[in-house]
């Protein structure tokens, strides 16, 4: 994974409005290249449909063509690895503000339905499942540092796809921080 963020352009955070495409994203980085035939089988879809939100992902470059495994007119795609983050509310437009909003209420609502998914299935995946609900008092300084510091755990403990253990499994990590909006 890429070590220097990538900022969302407003055609990235347009591009990620699509449950669809973000079900596109997760499918590669969990299951690895794909076609749009195959990603459609598996996503109930048509093949025109997932060939068109492909295009679209790769014109924003989550997605790229792996030219080395096409045959004919078959052509197979992957996730880029990188590491993505939305820019700084204060740098975007009001309507890039709004998109922001809007894509990240999308975002915790599918995170929410995953969730809820695990938990009703919890007895199939056995303890996987690992939490912890905190409250404590940081600064703005404190809470991007702790913030950067939870990025490098990440790519200290996980791996991608390709050099993962045969037992490791995708795990979907959740991190946010924020003021409570009840206090001062």
């Amino acid at each position: 994974m890429s070590t220097e963020p990538v900022m969302h352009t407003p055609a990235a955070m347009k591009a990620l409005a699509s449950p669809l495409r973000r079900e596109i994203l997760r499918h590669l980085a969990n299951h690895g290249p794909a076609t749009s035939t195959t990603l459609a089988k598996a996503m109930g879809q048509n093949t025109g449909t997932t060939s068109y939100h492909l295009r679209m992902l790769s014109d924003t470059g989550f997605v790229t063509e792996l030219r080395d495994r096409a045959k004919g007119r078959e052509r197979w795609w992957d996730v880029v690895k990188a590491d993505r983050r939305m820019p700084a509310r204060e740098e975007l437009t009001a309507a890039e503000q709004d998109l922001a909003e809007r894509l990240g209420d999308s975002k915790l609502a599918e995170d929410l339905h995953l969730l809820s998914a695990f938990a009703h299935n919890r007895d199939e995946a056995g303890d996987w499942q690992q939490g912890s609900r905190a409250s404590t008092f940081m600064t703005k300084a404190q809470l991007k540092e702790f913030h950067e510091e939870y990025l490098k755990l990440v790519h200290r403990f996980g791996t991608d796809r390709d050099n993962a253990p045969a037992d490791a499994r995708m795990i979907l990590l959740r991190w946010i921080g924020f003021p409570d909006p009840r206090g001062s």
